[in-house]
């Protein structure tokens, strides 16, 4: 997995648009590596996981690439299941907050991530808004890190509310947030 080099200001425009995942997962987990501070261990298992989850029917995912191939940037998701992994840990909470009913069709965002050098572009909202344009499902849900940071702003900003907090995953160090918005998501800002 190569690190990016060169002033991204001097990169061509970014295209957004469907990413055939499976092909370039490595790509993707370097982004994410990098925006999300993973290691060589959590990539592997990582790859193992993106791979799983794309066999999920209904999965999908767009990546934000330069003129030059260069992936920066990648979403994907899938209609939600209770029976998922991540909706059983999270049914629990949701359930102590009255929100348990958004597991149910529910398109799922299972992961966002853009390059540091290409984050304040724009490149995660069209992200974003692309794959729920794409849904079926009239509401969307995903899990961010609690905390206030940039990522919650941009979901916030396109009508994310939060549903539970202090969400722990197991094996994360960090509690999580879990956050719902009506499709098609707010547009602006």
């Amino acid at each position: 997995m190569a690190a990016l080099s060169g002033d991204p200001s001097q990169e061509p425009d970014v295209v957004v648009g469907p990413l055939e995942l499976s092909a370039r997962v490595d790509d993707a987990l370097a982004v994410q590596a990098i925006a999300f501070g993973l290691s060589d261990e959590e990539i592997d298992i990582r790859r193992y996981i993106v791979l799983r989850h794309l066999l999920n029917r209904g999965a999908r995912a767009f990546g934000a690439t330069t003129a030059t191939g260069r992936l920066v940037g990648f979403v994907y998701g899938m209609p939600n299941e209770r029976t998922h992994w991540w909706s059983t840990i999270v049914e629990p909470y949701l359930h102590s907050t009255g929100n348990a009913g958004w597991l149910n069709d529910a398109f799922v965002i299972t992961e966002l991530h853009v390059h540091p050098r290409f984050q304040g572009r724009g490149i995660g909202r069209e992200l974003i808004t692309m794959i729920t344009d794409t849904a079926d499902e009239p509401r969307s849900i995903l899990s961010a890190i609690d905390t206030e940071s940039p990522a919650r702003a941009l979901y916030r900003s396109l009508g994310y509310q939060d549903l539970a907090r202090q969400v722990m995953f197991p094996s994360a160090p960090s509690p999580y947030a879990v956050m719902g918005a009506a499709l098609p998501l707010q547009r602006g800002n």
